[in-house]
């Protein structure tokens, strides 16, 4: 039976995957930042606040008195950003990559020693398709998860002498609760750019909500991962237009492509 840690459990996607591991027998803990609120959720939740390495160091120990080990790590805490780059709160931005990649990097340095002296590990980043592509007023959210990526094939390299495995998990449109706990960082009405963010922002809720795919599918994608004797460096998964805007992006020259953004978010 082995032992996951995932971030971000208490709902959607993490919760999801939670739920999934623990009904194929995985011991599941999960992280939050107040389990009180989730007394239903059926494994156990932490307290942890991703941000704060007291509270990582506190939870993975706590985790390795009780396991010994930890096998699998699911890098899943995050949260949405929209808004233009020029009227973006760098408050706001510092807030994003906090979550989307600091946190992730904490988590991944608090769990290696123990992954290392047991010469196993497997390390899964959630990211996003959103960080292989710039969108217009998503940029900021783009770049935390094109990090992560990027950060991901690095981190792969350098563990190779320890059997330790990373890979990333990028998904589109997902049925998840994230547009309301999503930074909105524009509320100015007089900027330039107001009008077509806010059409575009409308266009984003609505894919969400009227389109986004079953959380099961990453579920069972994390379950055939953890037994893959070699899991790939990169999975994506979503529509099919979400997933081939990577390929055209690839094959196209960028100004044919850029004309495709353009058209599709009706700039």
């Amino acid at each position: 039976m082995k032992t996951v840690l995932i971030t971000g459990a208490s709902s959607g996607i993490g919760k999801n995957i939670g739920e999934f591991l623990s009904s194929k027998k995985f011991k599941v803990y999960g992280t939050c930042r107040n389990p009180l609120n989730y007394p239903e959720t059926k494994f156990e939740l932490i307290k942890a606040n991703i941000n704060s390495r007291k509270e990582i160091d506190e939870c993975i120990n706590y985790i390795l008195s009780k396991e010994n080990s930890i096998e699998i790590l699911i890098n899943n805490a995050g949260i949405g950003f929209t808004g233009s780059i020029e009227d973006s709160n760098i408050n706001d931005v510092e807030k994003l990559f906090n979550t989307n990649f600091f946190g992730p990097i904490e988590m991944i340095k608090s769990v290696l020693p123990s992954m290392r002296n047991n010469k196993n590990g497997l390390i899964i980043n959630i990211t996003s398709i959103a960080g292989y592509i710039g969108l217009p007023f998503r940029g900021i959210y783009c770049a935390s998860k094109s990090a992560l990526e990027i950060l991901t094939e690095s981190l792969r390299l350098e563990l190779i002498d320890f059997n330790i495995k990373v890979t990333n998990i990028a998904p589109g449109d997902f049925k998840t609760n994230i547009v309301s706990r999503r930074i909105d960082s524009f509320d100015n009405k007089d900027s330039v750019y107001f009008e077509k963010y806010y059409r575009t922002w409308k266009e984003m809720n609505n894919h969400v909500n009227s389109s986004g795919s079953d959380p099961l599918i990453i579920s069972k994608l994390v379950f055939k991962i953890i037994n893959s004797k070699n899991p790939k460096i990169h999975y994506k998964t979503g529509t099919f237009f979400q997933k081939f805007s990577i390929i055209l992006k690839r094959i196209l020259p960028d100004s044919i492509f850029e004309k495709i953004l353009i058209k599709y978010n009706k700039l």
